[in-house]
């Protein structure tokens, strides 16, 4: 029997990082051309889209929060449309406290079932896409709250028993309450960063109605002119891979080539300053993954070490939604950046 060839995608995790140093320059530029060109189709946009390439990057989950109307799934939308992404590769979801885990992960295969074995067809759920956008991710049942643990720590969901990877790499969620329920708190904790996505009209009144109609014009007539070809979701696997193999050296270690000291107390003086004076929570698990994110957003920015500016993703910690709008404020000021 012939075997399969292998997906390409896939195979990147098998590149060294000498094979990867070779294009990290044009990578990075595929990837700054596509942010760029991604905020161009949105009004005031452009930090919550340079936040979702480096989440995207990092592999990191995204939570996006904001009221109705505020462009969270256009975000994403336009997003998937720019990486060329289609069928199997994405799968969205809007979520209700009556929706069935077979919704999300499949339905049961009946025949299997009869076999004996509880097995569910797969196939265009979210364990066989490569970018998942859960819409109200906060009103799903508590089977699927667990299941979506299991997906986001161990990139695994079981079938018949047995623990099956799943091929999601890059998870943006959306709600429009950040919910205080003790219950909800470990799936929060998952996502390390929570962005305010927020109106525009007060501000942009008519910039937002001429991109706005534009937008729905082009939905329309089924034109996608965001959708530029400038990065690929290839190009997104790389650049972690690469970052993943450069984190990975150990002389000398990450921290002492691109996490310069004077900026590592400036971390340490602000996540101290917000656990104690505002009673943010950041746990030992997200503290790690802020180290990974901070060395993403530094690369893909300006390609060197972690800088102050960099910093600024601590303004996402929030885990309320009360949080959300002190960081967004107090972060910049503590650390002598403008908002």
């Amino acid at each position: 029997m012939t075997k399969p060839p292998a997906d390409p995608l896939e195979r990147i995790a098998e590149l060294s990082l000498e094979q990867l140093q070779a294009d990290a320059q044009g990578l990075r530029e595929r990837l700054n051309r596509f942010r760029l060109a991604l905020g161009r189709h949105f009004v005031d946009k452009q930090q919550l889209i340079d936040l979702m390439v480096v989440a995207a990057i990092a592999q990191e989950p995204l939570l996006l929060v904001g009221p109705p109307g505020t462009a969270k799934s256009e975000l994403v939308l336009k997003f998937k449309d720019a990486l060329g992404l289609e069928g199997a590769d994405y799968f969205e979801y809007l979520l209700t406290r009556f929706t069935e885990p077979s919704e999300i992960l499949g339905p049961i295969d009946i025949n299997a079932l009869r076999e004996g074995r509880y097995l569910r067809r797969d196939r265009g759920k979210l364990p066989t896409a490569r970018l998942v956008f859960l819409d109200e991710v906060f009103k799903a049942s508590s089977a699927i709250l667990n299941a979506m643990l299991t997906v986001i720590n161990e990139r695994k969901f079981y079938q018949d028993g047995v623990a099956v990877p799943v091929r999601l790499k890059i998870l943006f969620a959306a709600t429009n309450e950040v919910p205080e329920h003790s219950e909800l708190g470990a799936l929060k904790d998952r996502f390390s960063l929570k962005a305010a996505c927020r109106s525009v009209q007060e501000t942009h009144f008519v910039e937002l109605l001429d991109a706005g109609l534009d937008a729905v014009t082009s939905r329309e007539l089924n034109r996608k002119p965001w959708a530029e070809g400038h990065a690929t979701l290839e190009d997104l696997l790389r650049a972690h891979r690469y970052l993943t193999l450069q984190m990975a050296r150990t002389e000398p270690r990450d921290r002492d080539r691109f996490f310069r000291d004077e900026v590592l107390r400036e971390f340490r003086r602000v996540v101290r300053t917000l656990t104690r004076e505002d009673g943010v929570f950041i746990s030992d698990r997200k503290l790690v993954k802020l180290y990974k994110l901070l060395r993403t957003r530094a690369w893909v920015v300006h390609g060197g070490a972690v800088e102050r500016e960099d910093l600024r993703l601590l303004s996402y910690l929030g885990e309320t939604r009360e949080e959300i709008d002190l960081l967004e404020e107090k972060v910049p000021r503590l650390l002598g950046l403008e908002r």
